[in-house]
């Protein structure tokens, strides 16, 4: 009997043990975020005078994203371009609300958690066909961070129009840059955000 009353007491003592540092039946906690090495980046862009697209790379090395370049259907000429020409392409587009210039090129974004929406500033707003673009693609439960670059202009609204048009994914404040911008600065931005790469 004294035997069987020293097991008892043990195993009792034993399972109080274990509980106690295991808290209870509590499991154990698991985070219900993946980490940030887990998150997958698209820097998407739009460049035509290949300043978005400088800035864009830099993007790309610093928060290690894939990059993809959004393809006008039709090409712009330097004629499309001539932004003192009120009858200009790149004008015509800017006047016309329901302008939607086509893209060439198919994107599958269903893999990526984070995009980076690049673009330049043409008459103090986005082109039209980053209107095209969020009205193709389906952003939602996605992180977008918009970026443009401009000589002189900021970012102003065009951000804001972009994501009225599509209402989806989780839009964080833009941030624009010159087309001589740094890696440093570039590097900079995305590490505020705390979006770096791991080194």
């Amino acid at each position: 009997m004294m035997v069987i009353a020293i097991v008892a007491v043990v195993a009792i003592a034993s399972a109080a043990f274990v509980l106690a540092g295991n808290g209870g039946d509590r499991p154990t906690p698991v985070p219900d975020t993946p980490a940030d090495s887990d998150v997958s980046t698209a820097v998407v862009y739009f460049s035509e005078t290949e300043n978005t697209k400088a800035v864009a790379e830099k993007i790309a090395q610093a928060a290690g994203g894939d990059l993809i370049r959004i393809t006008p259907a039709i090409e712009y000429t330097s004629g499309d371009l001539d932004y003192g020409n009120r009858d200009c392409r790149s004008n015509a587009e800017d006047r016309d609300d329901s302008a939607r210039p086509g893209i060439a090129n198919s994107m599958d974004l269903s893999g990526y958690d984070r995009i980076f929406l690049g673009y330049p500033i043409w008459y103090g707003d986005s082109p039209k066909i980053m209107w095209t673009f969020v009205e193709t693609y389906d952003l939602s439960g996605k992180t977008v961070i918009p970026f443009c670059t401009s000589g002189s202009s900021g970012i102003g609204s065009s951000a804001t129009h972009l994501k009225d048009l599509t209402h989806q994914g989780t839009w964080l404040d833009g941030k624009r840059f010159s087309g001589s911008a740094s890696y440093e600065d570039v590097r900079s931005w995305v590490a505020g955000m705390g979006m770096e790469a791991s080194a």
